[in-house]
């Protein structure tokens, strides 16, 4: 639940999963499609960036910023669109984001180590970093989304699940 950034590398794998998807079993692709069609229709009026490219404003990223802040509050209730609302499965599990990837394990960042508020409920802080995660030790993610970047037409700048799978 709740609408969260993602990079373009994440929106290229999930546009290859919809696509595979399509392949297999057209069906679910096109509700997923349908529901991220729907998101984008609730979120366009407050979505802060460009709702017809689905690119975020850097000022989202600015710690401390006003932007950051909204953000931060902005869509908290809405589901992911690639998430069966029958099942609450992700349809695109082997294409999902980084921060999916990531989600439950204690993971390093610049704020501490970041720990789901579902998880570890009742663990001192010794369990905790004990289970801590390196996500991308050798920074691949950070090279190939610079390789992408690079690429004619390459994306750039952050967005979210909904305008990846539209």
């Amino acid at each position: 639940m709740g609408v969260f950034a993602v990079n373009q590398l994440d929106a290229v794998r999930l546009q290859r999963g919809l696509a595979d998807l399509g392949k297999t079993d057209p069906q679910r692709a096109r509700c997923i499609r349908e529901r991220a069609r729907a998101s984008i229709r609730r979120l366009a009026a407050e979505f802060p960036g460009d709702p017809k490219t689905g690119v975020l404003d850097a000022a989202v990223f600015d710690e401390g910023s006003e932007a950051e802040e909204r953000f931060a509050e902005f869509a908290n209730d809405e589901p992911c669109p690639v998430l069966d609302p029958e099942t609450g499965l992700c349809d695109l599990y082997d294409a999902r984001p980084m921060t999916c990837r990531t989600f439950g394990p204690p993971v390093q960042s610049e704020e501490g180590l970041g720990v789901c508020e579902l998880c570890f409920h009742g663990a001192t802080d010794e369990q905790i970093a004990a289970c801590e995660m390196v996500v991308d030790p050798d920074d691949l993610e950070a090279k190939l989304l610079r390789k992408l970047e690079k690429t004619p037409g390459g994306a750039r700048g952050q967005t979210v699940v909904a305008f990846c799978v539209k």
